[in-house]
């Protein structure tokens, strides 16, 4: 068993909902997040600043800003890996800073809570 945690745009959320969909992952968490990257600057500040808005120039440059993202965390077989990967980037790729990151975590094991199931059963 994997775990899959990506780091995402929130505007891509609904589509990255219905393509993991698509892939066959029905079960996935979603959660607030708030992050940075190396940048320093959306593409809509850039794009502000550009457009000749003060308010964006001031944003120019902020070290400490946060900006809004969604984490999505499957836990899936090995062999669904791929395919999840795949899809996560094919949805999320714009090629812009910000698209996001993936990453995949081996998983010692899982319990389903109601009936005690463990490893494959508890997440299938």
């Amino acid at each position: 068993m994997k775990e899959v945690i990506a780091v995402v745009r929130i505007n891509m959320m609904n589509q990255t909902k219905q393509a993991l969909t698509d892939c066959g992952i029905d079960a996935f968490f979603a959660h607030e997040a708030h992050g940075r990257g190396k940048g320093f600057a959306s593409r809509q500040v850039l794009e502000g600043v550009e457009q000749g808005y003060e308010e964006a120039a001031s944003l120019l440059g902020e070290k400490g800003k946060l900006y809004p993202k969604r984490m999505v965390t499957a836990v899936v077989e090995d062999s669904q890996v791929p395919c999840v990967v795949e899809t996560l980037i094919n949805t999320n790729q714009t090629g812009m800073p910000g698209d996001g990151k993936i990453f995949v975590l081996p998983l010692g094991d899982a319990v389903r809570v109601r009936t005690g199931e463990v490893g494959k059963k508890a997440i299938v």
